[in-house]
């Protein structure tokens, strides 16, 4: 295991979905009947073998890491084009039901680039129609026709929305969002967003829905190829099974914005991005139910976690002692001036949440600043837990 003070801490942050909250157990043989015929043996094609070669891990990196999406900040103004009544009908979450769409946004050079594509709905929470009206959206482009285009080197891409339609909806995509650089400042290894501000055109009534804030975040494969690694999906995995620095990362940064709507074994909300050298590290995404977004919406799991509001925070990382946290703590205390910085860095946002979100994270840098409060928040409650 590599020292924190000697290895970089990497993990990864940022746009995909809730997965099932149990392990599914193998249906049993019924008993009397005969065993089914083995599977055919499949041969493995070549394209699936991992790892490729080196040239080809690094070409793969390079492509994900200058990707043009992801490589401004400021907002990217774009119009999306759709039947958006009926889109919207679409509210089940194991749909895979494409719509068509055109997307327009403005080129470098100043002209117009209009891009025809489909779209769906997803997500979990907020797909359900008493969550938000207006759900989140995956975008599917024509990969082969990108070429050149803001989206060059992208099939899906997710699209987090407003919600609803009044204003402190829009505003928590501004949080969110925020959160997202608030870990990119932390580590690259982690989910890039861009913020864009969004025009919903009906194509059938032919006016505008709505223009509102709303943010794309990069996707799985593309950030697993910038880390030159591949998704892990694989459930039921233990703290010892991953990376310890990244894991001791992710779980500090969750207790700092008070968000404890993850786990590891069920791959909820985490991402496991698998190196060649079969190393693995976790990455978290999807902060709207943090108590530094403080959604409307976001209810704590009182029942299982003990707390009352998703402003408590609670730490549910690997066991250590003061001593091991320290380096922990040290990296969060040097960036501390530029994660505040963010909050002053968008316009549009709420001042008065700004205060207030400054206020929740000098919280947390008391409490890591405080050997009695470090003691009752991340050791005292540990009781050797080996995963989440």
């Amino acid at each position: 295991m590599s020292s924190p003070l000697t290895a970089p801490i990497t993990g990864l942050l940022v746009a995909v979905g809730f997965v099932a909250a149990s392990l599914a157990d193998s249906p049993r043989q019924a008993r009397g009947t005969a065993p089914p015929p083995k599977p055919a043996p499949q041969v493995q094609k070549v394209a699936d073998t991992w790892p490729p070669d080196a040239k080809t891990l690094e070409s793969r990196r390079k492509a994900a890491e200058d990707v043009r999406l992801f490589a401004r900040t400021e907002p990217l103004p774009i119009t999306l084009t759709a039947d958006f009544k009926a889109v919207m009908r679409d509210r089940d979450p194991k749909s895979t039901k494409l719509f068509p769409a055109t997307i327009s946004y403005p080129n470098e050079d100043g002209t117009t680039v209009t891009i025809p594509l489909q779209i769906r709905t997803r997500g979990h929470s907020r797909l359900l129609r008493q969550t938000c009206d207006f759900a989140p959206l995956r975008l599917e482009f024509p990969k082969d026709q990108m070429k050149k285009s803001m989206f060059d080197g992208y099939g899906p891409i997710k699209l987090g929305t407003h919600c609803r339609g009044v204003t402190e909806f829009e505003q928590y995509v501004l949080r969110e969002y925020t959160v997202y650089r608030m870990y990119n400042l932390l580590t690259p290894s982690s989910y890039r967003a861009r913020l864009v501000k969004a025009t919903y055109i009906d194509s059938v009534q032919k006016k505008t829905i709505a223009t509102k804030y709303a943010m794309f975040i990069e996707d799985d494969d593309e950030l697993a190829k910038r880390m030159v690694g591949r998704v892990l999906d694989r459930q039921g995995l233990m703290f010892h099974n991953v990376d310890p620095d990244t894991l001791m990362l992710m779980t500090i940064f969750e207790y700092m914005i008070g968000n404890t709507d993850m786990s590891m074994k069920v791959l909820h909300n985490i991402t496991l991005v698998q190196k060649p050298d079969n190393s693995t590290f976790s990455i978290p995404y999807d902060f709207d139910y943090s108590g530094l977004v403080d959604a409307s919406y976001a209810v704590a799991d009182t029942k299982q976690l003990g707390i009352q509001s998703v402003r408590d925070r609670l730490y549910r990382g690997p066991c250590k002692t003061a001593a091991e946290l320290e380096p922990y703590f040290a990296k969060f205390r040097a960036a501390k001036s530029d994660l505040m910085g963010l909050f002053d860095a968008l316009p549009d946002m709420n001042p008065n949440y700004s205060r207030d979100a400054k206020k929740y994270l000098e919280d947390f840098y008391k409490t890591i600043d405080r050997p009695g409060s470090v003691k009752s928040q991340f050791i005292d409650n540990c009781d050797n837990r080996r995963g989440m």
